[in-house]
């Protein structure tokens, strides 16, 4: 019997709200020993993806070159409100402006081969599977190589 998604997915995925902060966010994969996660309303519903490079995007060079430029512009000689800068900081960016959909996703009854084929297609790195629109698992490309390691024959029985 071939496996699918819900033979292999991790079940205790680590999520983040919308409203999350990028300090919020880096703490979590960084404790989590993980380099994304998805994100999901209260109701566990995906809304998106928020991985390492989203979080390193409003922090690099040109980004912060381009903001001085705005930052200079504006101010035209006089002072910003403090209030003003403190909601432009980049720690202060949330999950929902750095997030990314639409995100590709599988329901749970996904062959593995067929999640091994989107993987690569979609050039991800992790998938996450969804029930009825709400998040009920992730499998990863570590997922899958440990499935060709625990069974390869569950695999290559399915081509």
């Amino acid at each position: 019997m071939p496996l699918t998604a819900a033979d292999i997915m991790t079940k205790d995925v680590r999520t983040v709200r919308p409203d999350n902060t990028i300090a919020q966010i880096a703490r979590l994969l960084s404790d989590s020993g993980i380099s994304a996660a998805p994100v999901c309303d209260k109701d566990g519903r995906l809304l998106g993806m928020v991985s390492e490079g989203d979080l390193l995007r409003p922090v690099g060079k040109e980004l912060a070159e381009k903001r001085a430029w705005w930052l200079n512009l504006l101010a035209d000689g006089t002072d910003l409100s403090p209030a003003f800068l403190e909601t432009i900081r980049v720690g202060n960016r949330l999950a929902r402006d750095l997030m990314v959909t639409p995100v590709i996703t599988a329901p749970p009854d996904t062959s593995v081969l067929v999640i091994a084929d989107m993987l690569v297609h979609h050039r991800v790195k992790r998938l996450p599977i969804v029930r009825d629109g709400k998040l009920v698992g992730i499998v990863s490309r570590a997922d899958l190589v440990r499935a060709l390691a625990r069974r390869p024959d569950a695999v290559t029985d399915a081509i």
